[in-house]
């Protein structure tokens, strides 16, 4: 699949759960590690859990694209998932604010998506 095609996406499911504050960072041109960064905001522990559910199970079941890899759990308040070309970061808000991936990647140019647009 197509990275811009799963970075919208990962964007779609984690809005299904009412993440908060969806970002997606398009790194082509900026970073080698991978295309596209999505950071979401979940308010608490299950609520993260509900978003990584969400995009793991909605992936697999729907568009065959299974997570190389996840980093973190609920309990750390920031969970990452490789999907190789596309990182996830679903974080507590405390967790977002302290490090700031938004700023760090502050050259990153962002992808606008409206909700019904990925729809």
């Amino acid at each position: 699949m197509e990275s811009e095609k799963l970075a919208r996406l990962c964007h779609e499911y984690a809005d299904n759960k009412k993440a908060e504050d969806i970002v997606v960072l398009d790194l082509r041109g900026v970073a080698d590690v991978t295309d596209f960064f999505v950071i979401a905001s979940g308010s608490s522990d299950p609520h993260l859990r509900a978003i990584v559910n969400e995009l793991e199970g909605g992936l697999k079941a729907r568009h065959d694209t299974k997570c190389h890899r996840i980093d973190g759990d609920h309990h750390s308040g920031w969970i990452a998932m490789d999907y190789i070309d596309v990182i996830v970061h679903i974080m507590r808000e405390d967790m977002r604010a302290k490090y700031d991936l938004e700023g760090l990647w502050s050259d990153a140019p962002r992808l606008e998506l409206a909700t019904a647009e990925v729809r």
